[in-house]
């Protein structure tokens, strides 16, 4: 029965006209003191994919939804996501803390560290495989203040779907996975949707397919509007597989890009934003989230007799990380003028789209204040009366102020720990692209890290003037030759920052057959054991010194989904030692020497190989 509501709304609604929020003294009756919460989370959306954020060639996506929204709220010129990559971006969304203080800056974590091929030349560090269950979700925060809390869609804080802990683990009441309309089809050339009911991914009267997700997150409002509500949308587009359902919106897309349809080849390699699969996955991200917010227009509050859900209701609506560029063959689509996507920590793989609406919220303004994912938690905070718990720290900043007084000044986003303006931001992305960044007002430094004796090279670029004017959003001319004290204090800085978060940072690979530095000096190991309680290793000093040693272990070895974790050993003279975790399944030893090379024994192979880490580890017997 649920269906059908979904797609009813268009009889009561006309899209077309924008909803202006009523002060409650137009009724005579209090607006209720907490507000609903909507977080709209798109999947690999880029920022020049929605055309509200067209800038230089336009783009030919069509994005009527977003764009309206844009117009009824604030949209952020310069918003960030807090990863180049969706796993640690939503953990930090939901934990308010930066990937690199919820040890998630990758997709894919809890394993050894392991050199991603037989000829990566550097080593990804440890990271965890999983939110923690410690973390408080933004969730938990408003549970405990009274709130029901609802997912729909893509979790992935974990390596896999249904990897512990889960949603209801941290703090939501309802939760709904699900892949909606977006579920891979087997040939995307044939077996479109119909308008048949009996059809799982029927065509809607505008002719877009129908997406469980969506309706989740419907049923989620519809159920607990009663009660303040946060519902956590997650939808699955505009990630890969690239695809439609409809087959008139794929011809819509062939027509308007003046491509004969159907395409011979069906894997599409013209530069730019050419690909009809992903114009018409475009516009139906657009469509879903205007059929959440037509909700929320037609449907009376019944905390609010005679206002509708949407005038106390807060709506955020962003992306995961920067659009995909590329996957494998296909060209997906083009983030020009912002260099790269993405899995790069440039910027576009970082900038996303950022838009806001919700009660005493000005319409139809633009912002260049620079904003951050993990500024979610303390804002949502600020609008519903929740408190953080004692002792926990959120990374991020309230924009509650800023939104509330005016969105465009940035001395009003005050930095938690300085209780100064903000004016930097950082990333620390040290697998895949092996990059850490960080801006300081219009200047951003990129570190690289290098197979080289110098372990990093370092490029400056001027994004912007001081009054937040271009200058250099593409990244293309590299100011570290020429302001050279500039990058190297911003380097410093940035080595700052992340040492007081604890961050690790990549290897160099000893069995790589590249000629690297110094690695003929890399220790050998001679032997291990174990004493008791204890597991040892013995090595042999070739030349450079050990300087650190640690553990990896699991203790759920040998399944799908294992998790390991590291501990510091005991390091002397020529071997280390460590008291063995208990329920401790498998383990192995990882040794770093003074050259930065990471030895590791026994040798578990390759990430892109190896899934079942505990195949090569040592067993506890």
């Amino acid at each position: 029965m649920y269906k059908t509501i979904l797609f009813s709304f268009l009889f009561y609604l006309n899209a077309n006209v924008a909803y202006s929020y009523q002060s409650p003294t137009e009724t005579g009756n209090d607006r209720p003191k907490k507000p609903n919460v909507l977080l709209i989370v798109t999947d690999d959306l880029g920022w020049q994919d929605v055309k509200c954020y067209d800038i230089d060639q336009p783009s030919p996506y069509e994005t009527p939804n977003i764009d309206r929204l844009a117009k009824e709220g604030v949209l952020f010129w310069q918003a960030y996501s807090p990863a180049p990559t969706c796993s640690p971006s939503r953990g930090a969304i939901l934990s308010g803390k930066h990937p690199v203080r919820i040890e998630r800056t990758n997709v894919r974590g809890g394993h050894p560290p392991l050199p991603f091929n037989h000829g990566s030349t550097l080593i990804s560090p440890w990271m965890r495989g999983a939110l923690d269950t410690s973390e408080i979700t933004i969730a938990e925060s408003l549970k405990s203040n009274g709130y029901k809390t609802g997912h729909s869609g893509k979790w992935h804080v974990g390596i896999a779907v249904t990897d512990y802990p889960e949603p209801k683990d941290q703090g939501f009441d309802y939760s709904k996975h699900g892949f909606g309309s977006h579920k891979r089809m087997k040939d995307r050339t044939k077996g479109f949707a119909t308008t048949d009911k009996s059809d799982p991914f029927y065509l809607d009267e505008e002719g877009f397919p129908f997406d469980d997700i969506t309706q989740d997150g419907i049923n989620f409002m519809d159920t607990y509007k009663k009660d303040p509500f946060f519902l956590y949308y997650c939808s699955r587009l505009v990630h890969t597989p690239i695809h439609t359902r409809s087959e008139a919106l794929l011809r819509k897309y062939y027509e308007k890009l003046g491509i004969t349809y159907p395409r011979k080849s069906d894997v599409w390699d013209e530069e730019g934003q050419r690909n009809a699969y992903y114009a018409a996955m475009v516009e139906t991200i657009d469509h879903y989230t205007g059929l959440l917010i037509k909700y929320l227009k037609q449907t009376e509050d019944p905390r609010w007799p005679g206002h509708m859900l949407i005038e106390n209701t807060y709506i955020i609506f962003t992306s995961d990380n920067g659009g995909m560029e590329r996957h494998t063959k296909e060209i997906i689509t083009d983030n020009y003028p912002l260099d790269k996507g993405k899995i790069n920590a440039k910027e576009g793989g970082v900038r996303v789209p950022l838009i806001i609406t919700g009660p005493n919220i000005s319409s139809n303004t633009q912002s260049n204040v620079v904003v951050n994912g993990i500024d979610f938690y303390p804002t949502i905070l600020s609008w519903t009366g929740a408190k953080k718990q004692k002792n926990q720290i959120l990374d991020g900043s309230d924009l509650s102020v800023l939104l509330d007084k005016d969105p465009t000044d940035k001395k009003l986003i005050i930095d938690p720990e300085t209780g100064k303006p903000r004016n930097t931001m950082m990333w620390h992305y040290p697998n895949s692209s092996m990059q850490s960044t960080l801006r300081i007002d219009g200047y951003k430094l990129v570190r690289n890290y290098t197979d080289t004796k110098e372990k990093t090279s370092l490029a400056l670029y001027q994004l912007y003037d001081k009054d937040s004017k271009r200058v250099d959003i593409e990244e293309s001319k590299n100011l570290a030759a020429i302001m050279p004290k500039k990058a190297k204090e911003m380097d410093r800085l940035l080595e700052k920052r992340l040492e007081k978060l604890n961050a690790r940072y990549p290897f160099l690979n000893p069995t790589s057959k590249a000629n690297l530095p110094n690695k003929t000096e890399v220790p050998t190991v001679i032997d291990h054991g174990v004493d008791g309680k204890k597991v040892w290793l013995k090595y042999k000093n070739n030349g450079a010194k050990v300087v650190k040693a640690e553990l990896i272990y699991t203790k759920n070895g040998g399944i799908k989904g294992e998790i390991w974790f590291p501990i510091t050993m005991k390091l002397t003279k020529d071997e280390v030692c460590v008291t063995l975790p208990k329920g401790t399944t498998h383990y192995v030893f990882n040794l770093v020497d003074e050259n930065n090379y990471l030895i590791g024994y026994p040798d578990a192979g390759y990430q892109k190989t190896t899934k079942i880490f505990a195949t090569k580890a040592i067993a506890v017997k």
